[in-house]
């Protein structure tokens, strides 16, 4: 059963600020490569989880991807606690995302060693989980059910877990409303894990209308992504606050479209928005390129996403300070 306004306000307020960080180490190009056997980094996890510590932030959003888990259920269950006890160690909480529709790469995700990176090429690598075919194809929903429910089920009553993001803007990569019945029955079968975690599925620009609409019916708390002007997000906020819920950004932080931590933080921790910015450290994504970038092209004098080079030096000093300003001042209850 979808939880309370009241059950929604007290978990979020017995919180603090949600300041964090959409994560992938810069050793894997997508979430298959994160996650399987092995490719799965758990010292480039950790020292760069270390790192994102440092900084300030306290959450992280991760993608899982259900092709591992159907190889090596157990394998992939050992590598999410493996995880979670690094986040955990570096007092980092984890929202992890069930499904995501995103296909930048424009291929299907498959098993097994992953394309190398296209020069010059915005997130060349990254693939949907389940895949498309697997959205519109009810003969798996059974399998897709066990993913979600065993996953749900087992870190039920994790405290290390802070939600569980049910799916990656469902209908992106040209899925439109197909996406809508897999949207539907991934809430219902999450549910039925009994999470202690709230769910929910954040509003994005192009989702068509239906979707948007269950989104927000199914959610327990609002997420959204934004990354625009700070008045786009100042008016999309003072909307999604009508429904009476915690409101949280998910996803923010493009440079390229104004969206930058010395005008957003501000807004987002006086108003006590949660956010994660998109990227921590540049790698094998390459998303410090923008949208649309063309293979072979040059490295961008402004870079789009991400905040540190591989060897942890920053990319702008001065984001850093920002960050770490607000998330301390927030911390200490000055603001």
């Amino acid at each position: 059963m979808k939880w309370s306004a009241i059950r929604t306000w007290d978990w979020y307020q017995s919180r603090p600020w949600l300041c964090g960080f959409n994560f992938i180490p810069s050793t894997a190009i997508n979430s298959t490569e994160m996650w399987q056997r092995e490719a799965f980094d758990l010292e480039t996890v950790d020292s760069e989880l270390g790192r994102a510590q440092d900084i300030g932030f306290n959450s992280c959003r991760v993608f899982l991807q259900y092709l591992v888990w159907h190889d090596d259920p157990n394998g992939l269950t050992q590598r999410i606690d493996q995880f979670l006890e690094a986040a955990d160690r570096h007092k980092i909480s984890t929202m992890f995302c069930l499904f995501d529709d995103c296909a930048f790469s424009g291929k299907q995700p498959h098993l097994g060693r992953q394309d190398d990176p296209i020069p010059g090429v915005h997130n060349s690598g990254w693939t949907p989980s389940p895949g498309h075919e697997r959205v519109v194809d009810g003969r798996i929903w059974p399998r897709l059910e066990n993913f979600v429910a065993s996953i749900v089920s087992h870190f039920a009553r994790d405290q290390r877990i802070l939600a569980w993001d049910v799916y990656n803007e469902p209908g992106n990569g040209g899925m439109t409303g197909r996406s809508l019945p897999l949207l539907r029955q991934a809430f219902r079968w999450a549910r039925n894990g009994e999470p202690e975690q709230p769910l929910t599925a954040a509003i994005w620009d192009e989702s068509p209308e239906g979707i948007t609409k269950v989104m927000l019916e199914l959610s327990d708390i609002i997420t959204f992504h934004n990354y625009g002007s700070l008045p786009a997000v100042q008016k999309q906020v003072l909307n999604l606050k009508s429904y009476g819920r915690p409101v949280v950004c998910t996803e923010w932080m493009a440079r390229h479209h104004g969206s930058l931590f010395e005008t957003h933080l501000p807004f987002f921790e006086r108003e006590r928005i949660g956010c994660y910015c998109w990227g921590l450290v540049n790698g094998k994504t390459q998303t410090h390129f923008p949208w649309g970038s063309s293979s072979g092209a040059a490295e961008p004098d402004v870079w789009f996403h991400d905040l540190l080079h591989r060897n942890g030096k920053p990319y702008r000093k001065k984001e850093i300070a920002v960050i770490r300003e607000y998330t301390e001042s927030s911390m200490n209850g000055q603001r």
